[in-house]
């Protein structure tokens, strides 16, 4: 797996490449701080499977860096992490074709689940963007789906990259319950374990 991340902080890049390497440790990766540079690697490497991207790279305008990428590139998926937070933007970069979107505020466990999502062959998005997205067919999906309206709500929680301690509390919930329902979850789901979980429901369009 070749993983290129286009990112102009040293530090951030060299956190990032430990990060993957703790989860693909066998990934070639390569660094590049401009987006120039991010196309003439790709240009050069021909079969480069991921590029990890922070949008306010120094040479170009976030849009139209994003969008020569996407285009030049159709082969490559996209991983986008950033400090754009405005919702706006989020859903217009999801919008675009990314297979990732990460806030770069999200704590660490989050981001290598959503890393661990992506790299798997899933998606991710913020949870505004999915919402702002979704909200119309969030109640049929309770009906249509087969799954219970707790489950559904552990799904999108477990989709987020939290862990059995952060959805108990944001459902209120002991850890044990949660393990119940994600147990029943991936019974239902035919998987065994939570990335299977999430990748299963986005193919089925459960999120």
């Amino acid at each position: 797996m070749k993983i290129i991340i286009a990112e102009d902080h040293a530090l951030f890049r060299e956190a990032l490449k430990s990060l993957i390497l703790s989860i693909e440790p066998a990934a070639q990766i390569i660094e590049t701080s401009t987006y120039k540079q991010t196309q003439d690697k790709i240009t050069q490497m021909l079969a480069v499977d991921y590029v990890i991207l922070d949008l306010a790279l120094p040479d170009e305008h976030w849009e139209r860096g994003l969008k020569q990428l996407l285009t030049q590139n159709a082969h490559i998926k996209i991983i986008v992490i950033s400090a754009y937070e405005d919702i706006l933007i989020m859903r217009r970069v999801c919008d675009y074709g990314v297979v990732g979107y990460i806030p770069k505020s999200v704590d660490s466990k989050i981001l290598s689940s959503a890393l661990r999502l992506i790299l798997a062959g899933g998606t991710y998005m913020p949870i505004q963007v999915a919402s702002a997205r979704h909200d119309e067919i969030f109640a049929p999906q309770n009906n249509s789906n087969g799954l219970t309206r707790r489950q559904n709500e552990v799904l999108h929680l477990v989709a987020e990259g939290k862990s059995n301690k952060q959805i108990a509390y944001e459902m209120g919930v002991s850890e044990a319950t949660v393990k119940l329902h994600i147990n029943a979850l991936l019974r239902s789901l035919g998987v065994t374990n939570r990335t299977q979980a999430v990748i299963t429901a986005q193919r089925n369009g459960f999120i």
